[in-house]
């Protein structure tokens, strides 16, 4: 398999529909608009599978996704998935059994990890049915773009 022309790739998690749990889609969409050299962005439901093959190939993946751990609504929790694992209760927002955490767990064990996997987690407020992000979030969501677009420039 050749190298992808891309040599970072972000992954925006969520659901458009179920409020607070858009936050990771909604970032990927905002870099996505932005020239960013050598990264690729993709969106993803959450669905664990899928996010396996969609770093296929990549060294080096940031995935984005709403949290759900009790912490305060907003809170940034940024965690390495190469070196430490990652509790499944934290990602509970989804509405897949077998979603990020589970999915970095099962590629730790089969040796299919990234060799870099950063995960930030967005700690929502609410994931009921809508369209809108509470403001707790959308504040997180303009410094995570910003944490971001740091860590794709200390790369080049």
């Amino acid at each position: 398999m050749s190298e992808p022309e891309s040599t970072f790739l972000i992954i925006g998690v969520g659901n458009l529909y179920r409020s607070d749990d858009a936050v990771g889609i909604l970032i990927a969409r905002k870099l996505k608009g932005m020239v960013l050299d050598r990264v690729s962005v993709k969106e993803q439901s959450g669905e664990g599978t899928s996010l396996m093959e969609a770093w296929k190939g990549f060294g080096r993946v940031l995935i984005v996704d709403a949290a759900s751990s009790g912490a305060s609504p907003g809170s940034v929790h940024c965690l390495d998935a190469s070196r430490e694992p990652i509790p499944s209760k934290f990602f509970s927002c989804s509405t897949h059994n077998f979603g990020v955490a589970e999915a970095i767990e099962l590629a730790r064990t089969l040796n299919q990890l990234p060799g870099h996997l950063q995960l930030f987690g967005i700690e929502g407020k609410n994931f009921q049915p809508g369209e809108m992000l509470s403001a707790e979030v959308e504040q997180a969501m303009e410094l995570v773009v910003g944490e971001i677009l740091q860590t794709i420039s200390s790369l080049s």
